[in-house]
């Protein structure tokens, strides 16, 4: 009798080996041209997804240097602070975004790459300037 293999695992590693070929294959690009913004964007986004938040983070910042008044990019830098447990400089690049013009409230309340920031006692003054954005953009 042979045991069933488990499919989950399957589709698990099915879906590492993916993003590590997306990963390289972006990776290579950068290498290339250190400065293309669109594959750098999703060469971070893929490094989160698989975990490697380091690599993530280096890419975030790279895209802040780059793109200094993208509000996307400051809110992403701040995910990814958040998740190498870099709470100050994360409520500091949330802080940038919303200035930069980030406005999606709802998703900044349950995106799971904030999970751990939102514990923090800093994240008190984030809830407070959206309760003032949220006036104030009537």
């Amino acid at each position: 009798m042979t045991a069933k293999s488990n499919p989950r695992k399957k589709t698990k590693r099915a879906n590492e080996r993916d993003l590590d070929t997306k990963i390289n294959f972006l990776a290579g690009i950068v290498r290339r041209d250190p400065d293309y913004v669109d594959a750098l964007q999703l060469l971070g986004d893929h490094y989160t997804q698989r975990g490697l938040f380091q690599e993530g983070l280096k890419v975030d910042e790279r895209l802040a240097e780059l793109e200094p008044t993208s509000s996307l990019v400051f809110y992403n830098l701040a995910c990814s602070y958040s998740l190498t447990d870099q709470f100050d400089r994360a409520l500091q690049a949330l802080d940038r975004a919303m200035d930069l013009g980030y406005r999606d409230f709802a998703w900044l309340a349950r995106d799971p790459d904030l999970k751990k920031l939102r514990k923090q006692p800093g994240y008190e003054d984030i809830k407070a300037k959206i309760r003032t954005l949220k006036v104030s953009d009537r």
